[in-house]
């Protein structure tokens, strides 16, 4: 008789098991169908050991989404506002996706805590928008008093508000193309030194 020895998962090895169950769970059927008990089933766990590192389902769906929403290198078009629109035109892709569906709904049900969903990303927002900026300045586009994370961040902000006023899963593309040259731009430029 051969007695197979199931090996107990601790740490990050049990984390990451958990956030992949978590992530099929969101993908197959969205954070309404995300449950504690399927996640822990499909992870092999049980509860307590999602609640130890969650303290509901919306922290673990947003968990969740972030393992599964893929960071794409930021584009090099060689024009500040080519890389702008380009950013933008990405994120309003992603809304519209499956997974940008997930994410409307995770919006949703964070109502309005939407901080939960915005505050630990806080930097992976900025860090492409920040390489953007910084060619820019290396380019001569701008100046590196340009270089700041609120600044970085503002067209990405106001098209999250776009889909959360309006309520739709896209932006027009002359929504974005205003974004840029109407608020985007002109902050970079004021933010230069005098010439």
């Amino acid at each position: 008789m051969i007695v197979v020895e199931r090996v107990r998962r601790r740490g990050a090895a049990l984390e990451e098991a958990i956030l992949q169950a978590a992530a099929e769970q969101l993908i197959e059927s969205g954070y309404a169908g995300l449950t504690m008990d399927a996640v822990a089933k499909r992870a092999g766990t049980n509860k307590n050991a999602l609640y130890r590192r969650w303290p509901d389902r919306l922290a673990l769906g947003i968990a969740a989404y972030r393992q599964i929403a893929r960071t794409v290198p930021p584009p090099d078009t060689g024009d500040l506002r080519e890389d702008a629109l380009e950013m933008l035109r990405r994120a309003n892709r992603h809304w519209s996706s499956p997974l940008g569906a997930i994410l409307r709904e995770l919006l949703a049900a964070a109502g309005g805590a939407t901080a939960r969903l915005t505050d630990q990303s806080a930097d992976a927002m900025a860090a492409p928008w920040l390489i953007i900026l910084g060619r820019a300045i290396a380019r001569g586009q701008a100046s590196p008093e340009a270089l700041h994370p609120r600044v970085a961040t503002v067209a990405m902000v106001l098209l999250r508000n776009e889909f959360i006023t309006r309520g739709t899963p896209t932006a027009p593309d002359d929504a974005l193309v205003e974004i840029v040259d109407e608020v985007f731009l002109p902050l970079i430029r004021n933010r230069s030194p005098a010439r």
